[in-house]
Parts: structure tokens; sequence; C-alpha cells
């Protein structure tokens, strides 16, 4: 299948940018792009409207499917998603277990480094989105499993070397993480209040888990004018805690 490009360029002091898939033509303020014409080009290339007006085109990254993948509910951030990535030390060799797929966007920038990702989603609706999210990027080692991760992990045969969980059953699975994960392997947990964060804190205390964290990530831009550089006014706040522990 075809897939999804992003077209960028600079006008008037802003960053204008387009997620188009290689078909039909894109009517824009500053002319019409014949998106045809992408199938020729590759990344890195430019393409111009109509009115002259040129576009760099790059190949998505998961950045770019954050911001413009269909959503089914509110993603897990970047910000949370690359503490869990570098708490976990994911790798290429690694195989991951997901459980609450929502829109695929955490599967997705697991998929893009790991080996392989398993997702569970209870929600049919969600699971439609994710495929078809997931479709876009190409990416062809991420399964979907339609299932309640809280029964569905209890008759598992397999092993995984992280497991996720953004689901309000976290504390109901981690009794059965170490059934499905390698010895050295990590689970992380996203949880978006502090009851479900000390529920899922009691559960990995009746376990066999070592080196347990719970951390919050508060994300700062800093914005620069000619007026002075300080913390800009507008700032993502809290999301939710994660709490990374090793098996």
């Amino acid at each position: 299948m075809d897939r999804p490009l992003i077209l960028k360029t600079f006008h008037k002091g802003k960053i204008k940018e387009y997620f188009v898939m290689p078909k039909g033509d894109l009517h824009t303020d500053l002319g019409i792009i014949r998106l045809d014409e992408l199938k020729a080009k590759l990344p890195g290339d430019m393409i111009s409207s109509h009115l002259g007006f040129d576009f760099v085109i790059q190949k998505p990254k998961p950045p770019d499917f954050f911001r413009h993948a269909k959503r089914s509910g509110a993603p897990m951030m970047p910000k949370d998603i690359g503490q869990i990535i570098s708490s976990t030390g994911l790798s290429h060799s690694d195989s991951v277990l997901d459980a609450g797929t929502g829109s695929g966007i955490l599967a997705i920038y697991l998929g893009s480094i790991a080996r392989k990702v398993v997702s569970y989603e209870i929600r049919d609706e969600f699971i439609d989105i994710a495929r078809q999210n997931i479709a876009l990027t190409g990416l062809s080692n991420i399964e979907l499993r339609s299932g309640d991760m809280v029964t569905e992990i209890q008759t598992l045969d397999e092993k995984f070397d992280v497991i996720t969980l953004d689901t309000i059953d976290a504390a109901r699975i981690v009794p059965h993480v170490p059934g499905v994960i390698y010895p050295g392997g990590y689970l992380a947990v996203y949880s978006p209040f502090f009851e479900q964060t000390k529920e899922v804190r009691n559960a990995i205390e009746n376990t066999n888990f070592t080196e347990v964290k719970t951390i919050e990530t508060i994300e700062r831009e800093i914005s620069f004018s000619d007026r002075g550089t300080r913390p800009s006014t507008s700032r993502v706040g809290h999301t939710g805690f994660i709490t990374i522990a090793r098996y």
C-alpha cells in the first residue's frame, strides 16, 4: 500500500506541514499540489504547488504519527514514552508485551525499536483504529490482539523482555507478569492518578520485582524571542505517573 509522507515548507516565519498520501490533489493556501507526483520522488526531494511554492518531502517518524494519526482517545505523550524506552533500555532484540493499545501510538514507538510487539486491546473499535494507524507506518513487527489482559496473561505461553501496561486494570495484571517475563526484564506501568499508582506499587511489592521506581515527567519548552529567553508560558504538565520495575 502507499505510505504517507510529510510535506513541509517555511512561509511568513511559520512552518506549514501536511501529512499526505501520494494520490489525488492537495488544496492549500499556497496552491494545489499534485500528490501523484510523489510516487516518482524520494524523501528529501522537493515538490511544488501550482503557484510555485516548494515543499520538502519527508518520511514520517513516530512523532509525526503522534501528531497526525487517528486517535481513539488521549494517547501516551512522547515525554512519557521516552521515559519508558530509556528506563527499560529497549533494544532491537527485545520482544514487548503491551496492554492497552488505544490508537496504537505507544506500539508504533516501541515497534520502531523492538524486534516484536504484541499489543492487547479489549475494545474492538480501538483495535480497528490502531490497525489503520500501524498499517500506515509500514511496520510489520506489531501484532494486535483482542482480549482482556487480566485474563489473557494467565494463559500466555510466551515470554517477553519488556512489558508495558496502560490500563486501569494494571494492578490486577501485575501478579501474573512473572509468568511471562524473562529474568532481567522490565515492567513499565503508566497510571494517570495517584490512587492507581499506589495500587500498582502495592501489587509490585507482593512479587519478586526489584529496582522499583515511580516518576513523573514534566516537560517545559524554552521560548526564544527578541525580548529574551525564558520558559514558555505554555507547557505540558501532569499526564501520568510511570512505574518501572525489574524482574
